[in-house]
């Protein structure tokens, strides 16, 4: 047995109307479902970027087990890598500061900023893993507008 690829992730915020607006607004994904006080689910090309807030998401009466973190954490979003510069200057338009921009030396380049819960964000080509983006970035969006 062996899992082939991650079909969702997930990050924890702390205000779900500021996480949809930067998410759906700033990012383009596409709100799939939302709870009023416990998640928001994104799709994201053809996988699933779950947003929770931790202390709902832990709740006991939760049908799902309890499943929370402390701290930012991080997610990286695949995109070609002669769209980094334009992901820099588009960023900046939208006043999210950029920490770093990182050129691999095994080839591709990293754009790093923050959500407004402080997550680690990252818009970076499969080169940086020595994939090829041909084969890794979705050319499809399973949701209609």
């Amino acid at each position: 047995m062996r899992a082939n690829e991650i079909l969702e992730t997930c990050l924890y915020v702390d205000d779900l109307d500021k996480a949809e607006h930067f998410y759906t607004n700033v990012l383009g994904l596409k709100l799939f479902e939302r709870h009023p006080t416990r998640h928001l689910f994104l799709a994201c090309g053809l996988r699933m970027l779950l947003l929770f807030r931790p202390d709902a998401s832990n709740a006991a009466n939760s049908k799902l087990p309890p499943h929370g973190s402390q701290g930012a954490g991080h997610v990286a979003f695949a995109v070609p890598d002669r769209d980094i510069p334009a992901w820099e200057t588009y960023l900046s338009e939208q006043g999210v500061d950029v920490e770093r921009t990182i050129a691999w030396p095994q080839g591709g380049h990293s754009v790093y900023f923050r959500d407004p819960a402080g997550n680690s964000l990252e818009v970076a080509s499969p080169r940086i893993w020595c994939l090829d983006e041909s084969k890794t970035i979705s050319q499809t969006d399973p949701i209609a507008d």
